[in-house]
């Protein structure tokens, strides 16, 4: 009570805050405390994460051969009859930065005035050529010309330009498909010979596959609630055909980000950015707040992947990859667990702690304290259950494509203590010309491919609360209504929301990983049929 009565003076007497504030604070359940400070990492900014080199295979990152695959997968299913697994997807984004190129080409095109190869040369604009070469391809397609047909009952007298704009106009409208603002997990993204598979369909599928024990699977979308009423109605078409095709019973369930991670804004300034209401401006947190949502989750196994990265064929392919991942995460845990367990029977001898040592540095890139090898046998047990009593993640990584976004790193913290951590490239000091070089010199990049043990040696769930670094968030600039403005985004799901996990990386092929970021991406092969048309 005395904190919030401390941050609430401060808020008032170095913002201004009103009454009417703290109450739009208190309707989204977020601590004053929180609130202070956010502002207080405005003005400070954020520390950028020190690289002290790549993962690279053999140093942070496991090769496994195909046969060595074959043999965890085997594992995991031996196993998994005795396993509680569960499937996480994050899924509330809206497909707006799909469409990005398209949305600019409505609002800039003059319709009127000039051709569509006059505003592909003027904008220089390398994305609208590929996307009308393919259009046909689409697994939309058909659909968005039935309507645009019923729209324009000339349509076949008109140019093709008028056609593609068109098209286009009709795709993108609020008031038509509206694809931008619905989420990606509802759009359609591949066409089979009898009907068109939208991501959540190709999710149900995976998680039949791969993430299923006793013929039942488990797969939980956290999700923007006024989109739930879309997500049901489309489960309940493809639910029976999936359970009928795999002879696997699915439960499925859905969860919000909690209000109570939103953060707020502040302009250039760094004073908090009001809306034309006079009201803070509160946003969502980013999906590192989805860490609250995956401590809700009960699972001995949880594998997590993005909405986007399915794909059409070699489904098999994929499930294999993905039980090898979960095999030797439970290969992992089993020592790592049986270590935990002598110490507590107090059945770990002074012979016995370089074998562990060496566990824990060849196994789990686990690096102990300097001086380590000069503690008391009581202090070296006590600092080793500390390191391995953790939640676990193995993490499948591609060889770098040259796609945006985070990558393993070797990670050297402000105590000069050395991690494998998953570091996106903001949080990245580029103008360090050391720090860049690091970044350049990447092999594999994150396509968030992960398999979790959210569960203590005893059995217990972990608070994984406990285990983020609170140092590692973002701040992002974006404009409102012709304003830039300056939001906090919590350390990222994968980033510093796990950065005090026991963290494995392996290999996995280019193959598993299909994301869709434009929707040009849906014309590459993973997402085209194999029949002929």
């Amino acid at each position: 009570m005395e904190e919030n009565f401390t941050a609430k003076k401060q808020l008032k007497d170095n913002y201004g805050f009103t009454d009417n504030d703290f109450e739009q604070i208190k309707s989204h359940g977020i601590a004053l405390d929180k609130i202070v400070e956010q502002l207080r990492i405005f003005e400070d900014g954020i520390p950028k994460i020190i690289l002290d080199r790549p993962a690279k295979i053999d140093d942070g990152i496991l090769k496994l051969s195909k046969e060595e695959f074959q043999k965890f997968a085997k594992y995991f299913d031996d196993q998994k009859p005795n396993l509680k697994l569960k499937k996480f997807v994050p899924a509330s984004g809206a497909a707006t930065r799909m469409f990005k190129f398209l949305i600019e080409f409505l609002k800039e095109f003059d319709h009127q005035n000039e051709s569509i190869n006059a505003y592909i040369n003027r904008k220089k604009d390398k994305n609208l050529p590929t996307f009308l070469a393919g259009i046909e391809k689409f697994p939309f397609y058909d659909e968005v010309k039935s309507r645009l047909k019923e729209l324009h009952p000339n349509y076949y007298s008109l140019d093709s330009h008028q056609k593609s704009y068109l098209f286009i106009k009709t795709m993108l409208e609020d008031q038509l498909f509206n694809f931008a603002n619905k989420p990606k997990a509802a759009l359609d993204f591949h066409n089979y010979q009898t009907y068109v598979a939208k991501p959540i369909e190709e999710h149900l599928n995976e998680c039949a596959c791969y993430a299923s024990s006793n013929n039942a699977s488990n797969l939980h979308f956290t999700i923007s609630e006024h989109h739930q009423q879309l997500f049901e109605t489309i489960i309940d078409e493809v639910k029976p055909k999936i359970e009928k095709l795999t002879n696997t019973t699915t439960n499925i369930s859905f969860s919000y980000q909690d209000k109570s991670t939103d953060t707020i804004a502040v302009g250039i300034e760094n004073n908090p950015f009001r809306t034309e209401n006079n009201q803070l401006l509160l946003r969502p947190g980013g999906h590192g707040a989805l860490i609250n949502n995956l401590n809700q989750l009960d699972a001995d196994i949880l594998f997590i992947k993005n909405i986007d990265n399915v794909i059409q064929n070699h489904i098999a392919e994929i499930a294999l990859y993905k039980k090898g991942l979960a095999g030797k995460l439970l290969e992992i845990q089993k020592q790592t667990h049986n270590y935990l367990k002598a110490i507590d029977a107090n059945e770990i001898t002074e012979n016995q702690i370089p074998e562990i040592v060496a566990f824990m540095k060849h196994k789990l890139s686990i690096k102990l304290y300097e001086g380590f090898d000069k503690y008391t046998i009581e202090n070296k047990i006590q600092s080793i259950k500390n390191k391995l009593n953790r939640p676990i993640r193995v993490c499948g990584m591609v060889k770098n494509e040259g796609e945006p976004g985070g990558g393993p790193f070797w990670v050297r913290s402000p105590k000069g203590n050395l991690s494998l951590q998953i570091v996106e490239t903001s949080q990245i000091d580029i103008e360090n010309k050391l720090q860049a070089a690091i970044l350049q010199s990447a092999t594999h990049f994150n396509p968030v491919d992960l398999v979790c043990s959210i569960k203590n040696y005893q059995g217990a769930k972990f608070d994984l609360t406990q285990f983020i670094d609170a140092n590692t968030g973002f701040i992002v600039t974006k404009n409102r209504n012709g304003n830039d403005v300056k939001s906090y985004e919590l350390p990222g799901l994968w980033n510093g929301a796990m950065a005090k996990w026991i963290t494995v990386f392996v290999e996995v092929p280019l193959i598993t990983f299909n994301p869709v970021k434009t929707v040009n991406d849906l014309l590459k092969p993973a997402h085209q049929p194999q029949y002929e048309n």
